[in-house]
């Protein structure tokens, strides 16, 4: 298989948009992914990673996100997470800053490719690809594909391992055993807000009493307010930072 970038293969960019993924619908509802996530193919393609299905031309089998950003010396990675990285990447692009470090914003396989392997393979290609652009690290605000109880907090579940010291969570796994390492939990990585009735229409859930509501896929409950008709969905989600050697 082969994987190239966005601006090597302009050609794809269709292709890159169309590729089926596995997100759950309210997932495609973020303010700030609606308002900037478009501009990655325009303003950073040599961030973007696509990988051809090798038996199928122009058929993607996996797709990578990343962008750039400026993190201030001394500054920690910031608690806003996917949603700060766009911010501070379409900040710094106006700005003229010059950034200093690499964020993924979304590593994606096929649904009827995932298990084979390929996370692993885009991770490592965004890792060498930061490096290849200049940048000592890649960071991540990962998002645990494992998350059983939305009740637990994620200070918690980020941190559990199994007997062999590895994360219990996959996603979090595949990033450690790659050599990442957990630094924080960005507590509000992503924030969704909506109406009771687009939350209906997102989730099939009736959205009509007041309290925290529990949806498939959602690694925090989905604080609702029927009586003043909102429901905002909070998401927290674990900086890693891996080094590229560059």
């Amino acid at each position: 298989m082969h994987i190239a970038t966005l601006d090597q293969r302009p050609d794809l960019v269709d292709a890159l948009w169309d590729m089926p993924t596995v997100w759950p619908e309210f997932m495609r509802h973020d303010p700030i992914s609606n308002l900037y996530y478009g501009l990655c193919t325009e303003q950073w393609p040599e961030y973007i990673l696509v990988a051809e299905d090798p038996d199928e031309p122009g058929r993607l089998v996996a797709k990578g996100h990343s962008v750039p950003f400026l993190l201030p010396e001394g500054d920690e990675l910031p608690i806003d997470g996917w949603d700060g990285a766009l911010r501070r990447a379409v900040r710094a692009r106006v700005a003229g800053d010059k950034p200093n470090i690499v964020s993924a914003i979304e590593i994606a396989v096929r649904p009827d490719r995932q298990g084979t392997g390929l996370s692993a393979l885009m991770l490592a290609a965004m890792r060498d690809n930061a490096a290849r652009l200049g940048f000592a690290d890649l960071v991540a605000p990962v998002r645990p594909n494992g998350v059983k109880d939305p009740e637990e907090p994620m200070t918690s579940y980020a941190y559990r391992t199994r007997d062999d010291g590895l994360p219990v969570d996959p996603w979090l796994r595949v990033h450690v055993r790659a050599g990442g390492v957990i630094e924080k939990i960005a507590t509000r990585s992503m924030v969704i807000p909506g109406t009771c009735a687009e939350w209906r229409e997102w989730t099939g859930l009736p959205f009509d009493t007041t309290g925290p509501v529990h949806v498939p896929k959602a690694l925090t409950p989905v604080h609702a307010d029927a009586e003043h008709d909102w429901a905002v969905y909070v998401e927290p989600n674990v900086w890693i930072r891996h080094r590229t050697g560059a």
